[in-house]
């Protein structure tokens, strides 16, 4: 029975008879040290007879060990393994060191643990996974299933978590916090404890020192009641300290061989007891001592080694004397199958050495390149800095701390990251060392305007040793100035100056040479002797390039190719990036390639796709803890013309990039907000803000504004400057803007042969937008010219475009000009695009790739979703559009204008 806890048990019954009828759920019992969610994950546990039940607890000792608590959670159902897909079931075998290959995508595990978890739910018998001290998982298994616990839609799972603090992926979850009880309760469960009588004001100070917290109740008053029945003053501790201190005094006077035994059961995390005996077995000591610790009601010994709770394993582990610690580590090493499991033996040595001791420390790397492998990049860099720590030569000791930082930074802790990065600096000179810790210095803080002047420095350094790290390191300049942007102290065309001087490459041209040399021309000589040698760059980055380079490289060739005008370059290279990003799990990398692939599909009129990327970023953003601005939600919100969600979006971006020195996105999200603008005819807003914080790619807009404001010399002035790059481009897009730009300036028979050449340069690139646009402009000047017929089918195609692609605010504004013009109801403006528009963003991408022939289980691989989820929404997707099966989608979801879906 629990005392006081009606209310979350009715919580967790509903859960599981929502689990129980079909419906997935997750829930984070929040809560400090013993306050019961340890109880009560007990308590839904032993209601759930008719589930499949699976645990794990997360352990402090076992943080370091990739992937550790997954393993341990999934370990029951491997039967289901061979039947997820290939590439799933691939992933979680190579994770869980079940057979070698190349190192997993994050996501790609994080998928095969969803499909895991939806298999083993089949049939009669629904899941629940219960995660117990969550605050301890490995940051591999944390990730992951945080992030599985997001992606349940029609699983029956339910996934319920405990922790004393939310933080990580947990963030964003549904959350109840577990308080402590009520005074009457509290009261009821101390008398449990303290049978024999007692002086009412010693009990009253005993329920105010525990504030509820059932743990205390039980363990602070043994061995605190003296005979004459007073009770020890509260202490300084804080209560987790003080309960731990209980348990310390229940050790005191125990057998040295008994406490030896429970410091070598607090050594191991994962509660082996066959691994135990065999460690006890090498100190001598015999199964009698098992018979004793259990006595003392901290221990149980079962399939598990378990404490009676995780401040007791930290009691008796920190009490013990360090010579025992290592003692206990050295068994529990000499008990561990080096074959089997050369990590944790690993492990365990690391913590029984005192001093230094390179061979133990070439273990620990060792360790460091299988977690690595495995995608434990958190674990990679933990081996290494013990390994740092072993070490005996300073230089190796400071080349170790440099690969932990790296892999620190790699996986998103970036504050660890500058802690080694430290170390590292303050061993030994070596020339070459230093510059690499200066090159990844400048990448910590490559959101600060201090970055490019660092990796300038850093790249001089490297040029007389190491030449083409010299030169990537100028690239890496280029790339932090330009997203640096208005708050860089060093802008591009000075990092330009200085990359003049850099030293040719050590062989044969490189893409990212190419695309070196060509932003030094860029930046340094201009729009026309630049884009050449830049387009050239971008065709060298979509042949052959191994996949490392492309996605270090890949973020300055996708934002060149926005630059130069080449949207068939920024399509193709975008997707590569995201590609890459995901399957390297590159968390750091990931947010910014799903957010130029964002303007990319806004460019292209595929909004919804559009969305499921920022659903997707959102998503890396809660399951890594790493908050970024939102850029490109605010981008697609201006272009879908919600203008409410717009201006919140836009607001949060300008606070969190100003904050963090982005100018490059505030610079696209500005650009948006003046699209919205002009789109809802607030031509003096984009004039307003056009003159302190728009950049280049914002002049097409200011050209729009003044021209229909009638601002003639303002619109010219900004076209002059904008056809100084679209000129040089020669592409569809570039000479299609400008041609739709001159228009707006231009009269009479040359204003439409300037409105005919946009429409046809711009049908011939990706720009669905700008192509929708350019018939807007021209109808409107038509219907200007009292030409409302021929006024109409430019404002229909538009209109056409424009609803299809779900621009609300243009699709309005171009309704509006079809109505002045003549259309008559019941035509265009009726024709909407059907039951299809009632889809939501998923369900349009599930209905898309199915429609294209994709498997349930590819598209499930595709959005990280499991294939019953996908199955779900088809249901949903054939009922909304009134057809039967997969076969009809094709008819019902039509392509338009061949990027484009209704709806």
């Amino acid at each position: 029975m629990l005392h006081g806890r009606s209310d979350e048990i009715a919580v967790l019954n509903g859960l599981l008879g929502a689990v129980r009828d079909g419906r997935s759920g997750a829930l984070v019992l929040r809560g400090e040290a013993g306050v019961g969610k340890t109880a009560l994950l007990d308590a839904v546990a032993e209601a759930a007879g008719d589930l499949r039940v699976v645990r794990v607890t997360g352990a402090e000792g076992e943080a370091e060990l990739p992937f550790a608590a997954l393993h341990q959670l999934c370990a029951t159902l491997l039967d289901q393994l061979d039947g997820l897909p290939g590439p799933q079931r691939d992933a979680l075998s190579i994770t869980f060191g079940l057979r070698e290959g190349p190192v997993p995508s994050p996501f790609l595990v994080a998928i095969a643990v969803l499909t895991l978890l939806s298999a083993a739910a089949a049939g009669d018998r629904p899941l629940l996974c219960v995660v117990d001290d969550a605050q301890w998982l490995d940051q591999s298994s944390a990730q992951t299933l945080a992030f599985v616990a997001r992606r349940l839609q029609a699983e029956p799972v339910l996934m319920l978590f405990a922790a004393r603090e939310v933080s990580g992926g947990l963030r964003g979850l549904p959350e109840l916090a577990v308080a402590g009880l009520p005074e009457p309760d509290a009261r009821a469960l101390l008398s449990t404890v303290v049978c024999r009588p007692l002086d009412e004001r010693v009990r009253d100070a005993i329920l105010a020192e525990a504030r509820g917290n059932p743990l205390a109740l039980l363990e602070l008053p043994l061995g605190r009641i003296d005979v004459a029945g007073g009770y020890a003053l509260p202490g300084a501790l804080p209560l987790a300290g003080k309960i731990e201190e209980s348990f310390l005094r229940r050790l005191d006077g125990l057998p040295v061989k008994v406490r030896l035994l429970m410091l070598v059961a607090a050594a191991d995390p994962v509660g082996d007891p066959t691994l135990m005996w065999r460690a006890a077995g090498r100190l001598g000591l015999g199964r009698e001592v098992t018979d004793e610790a259990e006595a003392t009601g901290l221990l149980r010994i079962g399939i598990r080694v378990m404490f009676r709770h995780t401040l007791a394993r930290s009691a008796v582990y920190g009490s013990a004397a360090s010579a025992d610690r290592r003692k206990a580590h050295l068994a529990l090493a000499e008990a561990t199958d080096p074959r089997a499991d050369p990590d944790r033996r690993a492990w365990h040595r690391a913590r029984a050495t005192e001093g230094r001791d390179e061979t133990v420390a070439a273990e620990l790397e060792a360790s460091a390149g299988r977690a690595r492998t495995r995608g434990g990049l958190a674990a990679a860099a933990a081996f290494l800095e013990r390994a740092a720590d072993l070490s005996e030569d300073p230089c190796r000791r400071a080349d170790r701390e440099l690969a932990a930082a790296r892999l620190k930074y790699e996986a998103g802790a970036h504050e660890h990251a500058l802690r080694l990065l430290a170390r590292a600096a303050a061993g030994p000179a070596e020339e070459h060392r230093d510059a690499r810790v200066g090159r990844l210095q400048a990448h910590l803080t490559f959101r600060s305007v201090e970055a490019p002047a660092q990796l300038l420095a850093t790249a001089r350094r490297l040029e007389p040793f190491a030449p083409d790290s010299a030169r990537d390191t100028y690239l890496d300049a280029f790339v932090a100035s330009v997203y640096a942007g208005r708050f860089a102290e060093i802008g591009p065309a000075q990092v330009a100056a200085a990359a003049r001087h850099a030293p040719p490459p050590s062989g044969p041209a490189r893409p990212h040479d190419l695309l070196l040399d060509g932003l030094t021309a860029f930046f340094g000589d201009g729009y026309e002797a630049g884009t050449p040698p830049l387009r050239r760059a971008l065709q060298a980055f979509q042949g052959d390039l191994n996949d490392t380079d492309a996605l270090r490289w890949l973020i300055a060739a996708v934002n060149t190719a926005y630059d130069v005008w080449d949207d068939e370059a920024w399509s193709v290279l975008s997707a590569r990036q995201v590609r890459l990003a995901r399957a390297a799990g590159a968390l750091t990398a990931l947010p910014v390639a799903l957010n130029q692939r964002i303007y990319l599909c806004v460019h292209t009129g595929e909004l919804a796709q559009a969305a499921a990327l920022v659903e997707e970023a959102a998503a890396v953003a809660r399951a890594t803890g790493i908050a970024r601005p939102p850029f490109g939600a605010a981008v697609l919100a201006c272009w879908q013309g919600d203008e409410a969600a717009a201006r919140d979006l836009i607001r949060h971006a300008v606070e969190r990039g100003t904050e963090r020195e982005e100018g490059h996105g505030l610079s696209m999200v500005q650009r948006a907000g003046a699209v919205l603008a002009n789109a809802l005819g607030r031509h003096e807003q984009v004039l307003v803000e056009a003159g302190t914080t728009f950049a280049d790619g914002a002049l097409a807009e200011v050209v729009e504004a003044a021209a229909k404001l009638g601002d003639r010399p303002r619109a010219r002035q900004a076209l002059e400057r904008l056809s100084r790059s679209t000129n040089a481009s020669g592409t569809a897009w570039g000479l299609g803007i400008e041609a739709r730009s001159r228009a707006l300036v231009s009269d009479g028979d040359a204003a439409e042969m300037l409105y005919r050449e946009a429409i046809e340069r711009l049908g011939g690139c990706r720009g669905a937008m700008p192509l929708a646009r350019a018939h807007l402009l021209y109808g409107e000047w038509l219907r200007a010219e009292q030409r409302r017929a021929d006024a109409r089918v430019q404002l229909r195609a538009a209109y056409e475009i424009f609803e299809s692609a779900g621009a609300a605010a243009f699709a309005r504004r171009s309704s509006r000009e079809l109505l002045a013009a003549g259309e008559s109801i019941g035509t265009s403006l009726t024709r909407t695009v059907g039951r299809p528009a009632e889809l939501t963003p998923q369900e349009r991408q599930i209905a898309r790739r199915a429609r294209d022939g994709r498997s349930n289980a590819q598209i499930a691989g595709e959005l990280f979703l499991s294939s019953r989820t996908v199955e779900w929404h088809l249901r949903k997707v054939f009922g909304k559009l009134g057809i039967a099966n997969r076969r009809e989608l094709r008819a019902a979801l039509p392509e338009t204008a061949g990027v484009l879906i209704r709806g």
